[in-house]
């Protein structure tokens, strides 16, 4: 479990798996659990929650980021033994027709509304599907940041996620790793595209300009098993917001900011073990 070990917010992010293999997160508040995708089987997204001490009877709603598999696999199994709220953006049902027969409700990208006594703000991202979408969440003056299968941020998306309390980036790719992979050429090119997905550096650029003096756990989401390694991904963000990188950095690491000296604590989300960041 990830935690600075001094104060906790409103809210919790719980991550049960990130990368291209499964997606499936929750956000706690005071009303209970609120998933983001669901492209696990509904065995392992019991058995990741029971993990982390969380109880499927807590969720109360589904929200998609986009139709692809690894996002929303398990989502008709989960909505088979659970009753709960569906949000996708306009579209992204219909893109599917195994979510096209549940009863979503749709929302165009840039809406603002309540789920789960938990304000959710969408933003719009840039990914080859067809109206992908990220969360900023806030509750009692607390704030998550939620941004993957992303080749760009758009304006609306580092509006949204700046100055979040816990901010949960992709980081899915080193490009070199990449370029000198075993990928096709069209499988790279797609994704450092700007419909694909966001490099180390690219995020660990914005990054840069998003964390603010609220921000206390940045997370590197969504990487590469093939094309990057948590240890790049935390170096990358590392150094990009001014840490002393004499030592060696494996998937977390804490920097102390001299401004206030507060703590900022990086970590990598995994494929196959679930987190915590309270």
């Amino acid at each position: 479990m990830e935690s600075n070990g001094s104060r906790y917010g409103a809210l919790h992010l719980h991550i049960l798996g990130s990368g291209s293999k499964g997606n499936c997160a929750l956000v706690e508040g005071p009303q209970g659990l609120i998933m983001i995708d669901d492209g696990f089987s509904r065995r392992e997204v019991l058995k990741r929650m029971h993990e982390l001490g969380l109880s499927e009877h807590d969720v109360r709603a589904l929200l998609l980021t986009h139709e692809h598999t690894d996002h929303v696999s398990g989502i008709s199994v989960w909505c088979r033994a659970f009753d709960i709220e569906l949000y996708a953006s306009v579209g992204t049902p219909e893109a599917r027709a195994y979510l096209d027969t549940l009863p979503f409700c749709e929302f165009v990208p840039g809406l603002r509304f309540d789920v789960a006594g938990v304000s959710v703000q969408t933003f719009p991202t840039s990914h080859d599907v067809v109206n992908p979408v990220g969360f900023r969440f806030e509750c009692s003056g607390d704030s998550i940041g939620y941004a993957t299968d992303t080749g760009v941020l758009t304006d609306e998306a580092r509006d949204a996620l700046a100055d979040t309390r816990i901010l949960a980036l992709e980081s899915n790719h080193d490009v070199p790793m990449l370029r000198c992979g075993s990928y096709p050429r069209y499988l790279q090119d797609r994704i450092i595209s700007a419909a694909g997905h966001l490099s180390n550096e690219q995020a660990s650029t914005a990054a840069a300009e998003l964390v603010g003096a609220r921000t206390e756990h940045l997370v590197a989401m969504h990487i590469s098993q093939e094309n990057n390694r948590p240890s790049l991904a935390v170096r990358s963000f590392a150094e990009a917001l001014g840490a002393d990188l004499d030592n060696d950095l494996g998937s977390s690491a804490t920097l102390t900011r001299d401004s206030d000296h507060s703590d900022l604590h990086i970590c990598a989300a995994g494929q196959n073990r679930p987190i915590s960041i309270l």
